[in-house]
């Protein structure tokens, strides 16, 4: 089997896993949606309305300044700060769109921050 393929049959089994996450919970209701995003170094956060199609809000590691820690630490504060600005906004309900990721780590560390932010999934 050559390098390509391989690459190929990774990339459609993260493509569906996405799909898959992402239909179970556009389906529910009238919720907006937070969708993750992490890099290597970084994780991104955003509150997107699937109704209308708009970024509600949006919170990113590198819009942290001058914290230190770990990743699994800086993930909890991006999802305390947006939890934040989404309670100014009066979002309380929404779904937790992991996307490709497996909820542990970083992307657990995130949804725990949202709680402690006051948002309810």
């Amino acid at each position: 089997m050559s390098n390509k393929s391989v690459q190929k049959k990774i990339s459609k089994r993260v493509t569906r896993r996405t799909f898959r996450v992402k239909n179970r919970l556009t389906s529910k209701g009238h919720k907006p949606r937070i969708a993750v995003f992490r890099s290597l170094n970084h994780i991104y956060a955003q509150i997107i309305d699937d109704a209308t199609q708009k970024t509600l809000a949006s919170f990113s590691s590198l819009q942290l300044k001058d914290e230190k820690g770990d990743k699994k630490a800086l993930a909890k504060n991006v999802g305390r700060e947006l939890g934040k600005i989404a309670t100014k906004q009066a979002i309380k309900d929404v779904f937790f769109d992991r996307g490709r990721y497996l909820y542990h780590g970083r992307v657990q560390a995130l949804a725990e921050g949202l709680r402690e932010g006051g948002l309810q999934f």
